[in-house]
């Protein structure tokens, strides 16, 4: 597997506006809702690919990834690796530049997939976690004020 270096994950989160988020959920405190919440809070729309929920974080939910109707920079991926092959195919007709499987997902297929139509590929890390480590969190404060918020809606 080849790594991405620090300075080319920089990159894409530098040029990258808006992610799709496969998996997006509305269920505190899972990955699926805590990191794009994150990430939402650090500036980047998050697009939901749910098709159970209607709005999550504030955006209107799609059923799929051929259901976008915005342009998207990277396709984030909260589901099981067997779905991954597949999402990687949506990702790359819907003009997605990255795939990023998120911690604990790994799949050749789903890398062969992409690598194959030139995206960038990313697996078995988190995109906010990463984030973080590569010094580029400026939305913590926002991040801690919509955690606040949560738990205020929670109780």
């Amino acid at each position: 597997m080849i790594e991405l270096s620090d300075e080319s994950l920089r990159r894409v989160y530098k040029e990258t506006s808006t992610i799709a988020v496969v998996g997006c959920s509305s269920s505190w405190p899972k990955p699926g809702a805590v990191v794009p919440a994150y990430i939402q809070s650090c500036g980047y729309r998050i697009v939901p690919v749910n098709p159970f929920e209607e709005e999550i974080l504030g955006e209107r939910c799609v059923a799929s990834l051929s259901a976008l109707t915005v342009p998207i920079d990277v396709v984030n991926v909260f589901r099981p690796a067997e779905e991954a092959p597949a999402i990687a195919l949506d990702a790359v007709d819907a003009g997605a530049r990255c795939l990023w499987i998120q911690t604990g997902i790994v799949s050749d297929e789903a890398r062969r997939i992409a690598c194959d139509a030139g995206l960038l590929f990313v697996e078995d890390r988190c995109i906010g976690i990463t984030h973080g480590q590569l010094g580029l969190g400026t939305g913590v404060a926002a991040w801690k004020a919509a955690m606040e918020q949560r738990s205020m809606q929670s109780s």
